[in-house]
């Protein structure tokens, strides 16, 4: 009963419930006035929502008019059922939150969307030392082949996802084909990142004359082919999973939500959820290939006693690995608004 759509919480656990047992009460020509005590700092704009007797927990605010002063909340309502005020759980963003984050995700994604260009330019057409290989003979070392496949993919995910930003809200069919678009490079990263746990556990760990036939072919399959498959067959087979997502914001203790923006993204919570198992997967697996690094580094230091250098090598190898897409796994509570801005920092920029 207490539940609704933005799961808001019941102002101090208080359902006031007025019925007469001799029928339904509606469209009294004079109010029914309900009044909920509180000790909290409330908006000038709060609503109340109400739900009729034998509601399974769908909330409405038809027939009512909400006013509050200094610690009491008043319900006017032309009818009788059960009464509550619901208010936004804290950690809502704000507008202004939202428009901060959006000008850092924009920033972020060009300046990585650029720094990936320059770097496949260098690779490509450069025969410096760091890039010893041209793109006419093709980097002989898979290594490098890896990063240079994830730094594509990152340019792509960049790239798409400033398109998805830039989009008009008429263009529907361009829009579902951008989020589509946005969605594979999107699991096409963090299947690269994956790629690159697997060499790294193979480096490491498997040092003794490992050899995988067509090693790459296989690994562009997994990385591309895969991700790539899964969202052309959804999009043929069911469009409407993409589209224009719409992005609501709510000033705290407030059910009345501000559609502040939209961009072109999954617009169905079984996508949304199948799209955070398979990164949950993938980050647990570059997890626990980052901890087996982390040992063989410690021992390492203990040998050499090259603290600094090691250390470097172990942050440099989080941001290779995407751990820090882990965030994402921690947007509840008191840590959402600290989360997402570290999410959008530390992922925007990782290119």
């Amino acid at each position: 009963l207490l539940q609704d759509a933005h799961n808001s919480s019941v102002l101090d656990n208080t359902v006031l419930g007025a019925f007469l047992q001799s029928g339904h009460v509606a469209g009294l020509s004079r109010p029914v006035e309900i009044k909920f005590g509180h000790d909290l700092v409330l908006p000038p704009s709060n609503d109340v929502s109400l739900a009729g007797v034998g509601s399974t927990g769908s909330w409405s605010r038809e027939g009512c008019k909400t006013t509050h002063s200094e610690g009491t909340v008043t319900c006017h309502c032309d009818h009788l059922t059960y009464f509550a005020v619901l208010l936004l759980p804290e950690g809502t963003l704000s507008p202004t939150q939202l428009v901060s984050l959006t000008y850092i995700s924009t920033i972020g994604c060009s300046l990585s969307a650029a720094a990936t260009l320059c770097t496949l330019l260098l690779c490509c057409f450069s025969s410096s030392p760091c890039c010893p290989h041209s793109c006419r003979q093709g980097p002989r070392d898979s290594t490098t082949r890896i990063h240079l496949n994830l730094l594509a993919v990152l340019l792509l995910l960049n790239c798409s996802f400033l398109l998805s930003t830039l989009l008009p809200t008429s263009a529907e069919g361009l829009c579902q084909v951008i989020a589509a678009l946005l969605h594979a490079s999107l699991l096409c990263t963090l299947a690269w990142m994956a790629a690159e746990a697997f060499h790294l556990l193979l480096l490491l760990v498997k040092v003794y004359n490992v050899y995988i036939q067509r090693y790459l072919l296989k690994l562009c399959l997994f990385a591309w082919g895969l991700p790539t498959l899964a969202v052309v067959t959804v999009f043929v087979f069911k469009r409407d999973v993409y589209g224009h997502h719409t992005i609501s914001t709510s000033g705290n203790y407030s059910i009345a939500t501000i559609v502040f923006s939209a961009r072109c993204w999954i617009t169905t919570l079984p996508a949304h959820y199948a799209t955070l198992c398979y990164a949950g997967l993938i980050l647990l697996f570059n997890m626990l290939v980052l901890g087996r690094v982390l040992m063989i580094v410690w021992r390492i230091q203990q040998q050499k006693g090259q603290a600094r250098k090691d250390w470097v090598t172990v942050l440099g190898l989080t941001c290779l690995l995407g751990i820090t897409w882990g965030l994402a796994f921690f947007s509840f509570g008191i840590f959402l608004v600290p989360q997402i801005y570290l999410f959008t920092v530390l992922n925007s920029l990782q290119g």
